[in-house]
């Protein structure tokens, strides 16, 4: 993306909204680093410019914070329908760019926004899988990604979140203090799923996120190991 498209796509924001996102960033990294000892492995494979698709397992509430964490850009992501219920919360989501997606009628609108945004060079988050994870391992992905990795034609970025399922599980309101490790595979370009079938897109998908949740696993085993013998 260029310069131009860059900075055109931030002035769709207001001041306060660039400013308030900024800080918030800010203020996450410092308290997820240090409360939870959040590291992240194979940034590099962030997109710098133009559009690119996040597909990111979900183990908690957590997970749009702390994969806007690993980005020095903005992150846009999607949230279902029922999280802009509440009027105040509805207006925080939509401040930090959350994309509304109604399920249960289709969610064409949310779609048609989420292409918008990737086509004029941003980045967005979704969660293949569809819905958290009940033991912190990684689940089968669901073909709801497909139309959009099709459509968008940008790079899709797989992530794996591991520990924050221990951190926040499904039911639980308090978080606790565990290790998290964030593991960033590398892209699947355009021209790479031109030509296969969706199951053989989804299998390839599967394999990326499942090799990083493997590594973020190592990752947090050696932690642990380190620990140990400091005790």
């Amino acid at each position: 993306m260029t310069t131009t498209s860059k900075s055109k796509t931030e002035e769709r924001r207001s001041l306060a909204q660039r400013l308030s996102y900024a800080l918030f960033r800010i203020f996450s990294r410092v308290t997820t680093v240090m409360w939870f000892e959040l590291h992240a492995e194979g940034r590099h494979n962030l997109p710098e410019s133009g559009g690119g698709l996040i597909l990111s397992t979900h183990q908690s509430t957590l997970d749009p914070v702390l994969v806007g964490l690993l980005c020095n850009r903005r992150l846009n992501y999607l949230a279902r329908k029922t999280l802009f219920k509440s009027r105040i919360f509805a207006a925080i989501i939509r401040h930090l760019d959350a994309i509304e997606i109604d399920r249960e009628g289709g969610g064409l609108g949310g779609l048609k926004e989420t292409l918008q945004r990737l086509r004029r060079g941003e980045l967005v988050l979704m969660f293949p899988e569809g819905t958290r994870t009940s033991d912190g391992q990684v689940q089968d992905v669901k073909p709801g990604f497909v139309a959009v990795a099709r459509r968008s034609r940008v790079p899709l970025i797989p992530v794996a979140i591991v520990g924050a399922y221990d951190v926040l599980p499904k039911g639980t309101k308090l978080p606790r203090r565990r290790t998290i490790k964030i593991v960033i595979g590398e892209s699947i370009q355009p021209e790479d799923i031109a030509d296969i079938d969706d199951q053989q897109l989804m299998n390839i998908l599967q394999n990326s996120l499942d090799t990083c949740h493997q590594r973020g696993e190592e990752m947090r085993s050696y932690c642990s190991r380190k620990k140990a013998l400091q005790v």
